[in-house]
């Protein structure tokens, strides 16, 4: 099992190096390049899921051995008493410390404290579409992870949480997610 974690970091230091490597190559060729990069990809938002259709068509399939982490996967789905439309998304009344797991996989792009919301987890999905959990605590999730559908993220603070879903920077109809 640590033989499995060890080829997997691993393999993740190699790729990043090798990543850093062609792009200083690249960017120092020329200053035009330079000039590419930084106006198409420094300055804009890195849309992960494009990123991760690539890797599972091309590439996941060659590698000898499964490169994510095994986290605690929650199968009972989303539970809750009463919903009620919140800025521009949902307030879900759940149980006190309730279990959140992520309704879509994808990888987390932002753990932070959100204005009216409390701390949030954004989860970019597979699907393009940005999931905001808030009002969370005791995350199981770090930023940059990849993680699967129904993959406990945190729990609850009080008996709230309020979902938001985005995708192409407009706010989507929650009632078409939960």
């Amino acid at each position: 099992m640590a033989k499995k974690y060890i080829k997997s970091f691993v393999v993740k230091c190699l790729v990043c190096v090798i990543l850093f490597l062609v792009i200083s190559i690249i960017c120092n060729f020329s200053n035009t390049n330079l000039l590419w990069f930084k106006n198409n990809i420094y300055n804009n938002s890195i849309d992960f899921s494009f990123f991760n259709k690539i890797y599972n068509k091309y590439i996941d399939k060659y590698l000898p051995f499964d490169i994510y982490e095994e986290k605690i996967v929650m199968s009972d789905g989303l539970i809750y008493e009463s919903s009620e439309k919140y800025l521009d998304g949902v307030s879900l009344k759940v149980g006190d410390n309730y279990n959140i797991s992520s309704l879509c996989g994808g990888i987390v792009v932002y753990i932070g404290n959100k204005d009216n919301l409390g701390n949030t987890v954004i989860i970019q999905g597979t699907d393009g579409v940005d999931y905001w959990y808030s009002n969370i605590s005791n995350l199981s999730v770090n930023l940059y992870d990849y993680i699967e559908k129904d993959v406990l993220i945190g729990t609850s603070s009080g008996e709230k949480i309020y979902l938001t879903f985005i995708k192409d920077g407009e706010y989507l109809n929650y009632e078409d997610f939960i």
